[in-house]
């Protein structure tokens, strides 16, 4: 330790910052932290009944709409023309109402295109869309 006794007389700024208040401070909220922590937790515990296993609901796969960077619209690999886009939608929906969509496009295509596509998806009631991107490189 450090202490500066200003033996020099003079009125010289002390320029040294004290951490020993802060540390305090940030020890004090993190015990806060881990005491709380736990209570934090909404579950309710209960002893759920035995019963015969069965067999999980059956997953269903999402279709795969695809906009390459020529423009071309793709449902799950077969090309299909932009203008009969929508009926084909309307035609799965009606098979499969909870159906739902996976949309690719292709970084250079051209915004109208996609913006297309996405109001065809909507104008033909599908609510269940998601549109994939690739994660981002570190730098």
């Amino acid at each position: 330790m450090a202490f500066n006794t200003n033996e020099g007389g003079g009125d010289d700024v002390m320029s040294e910052i004290n951490v020993t208040p802060l540390v305090d401070v940030m020890l004090v909220l993190l015990v806060v932290f881990i005491v709380t922590a736990p209570l934090l937790t909404q579950a309710v515990h209960v002893n759920l009944p035995k019963t015969a296993e069965t067999a999980p609901p059956e997953e269903k796969e999402a279709i795969y709409i695809s906009v390459d960077n020529t423009g071309k619209v793709f449902i799950d690999k077969a090309e299909i023309a932009l203008e009969s886009f929508e009926k084909e939608l309307v035609a799965r929906k009606n098979a499969d109402p909870e159906i739902a969509l996976n949309l690719n496009a292709d970084d250079g295509v051209k915004y109208g295109t996609v913006a297309k596509v996405m109001a065809s998806i909507e104008r033909s009631g599908i609510t269940k869309l998601s549109v994939l991107t690739a994660p981002a490189a570190a730098n």
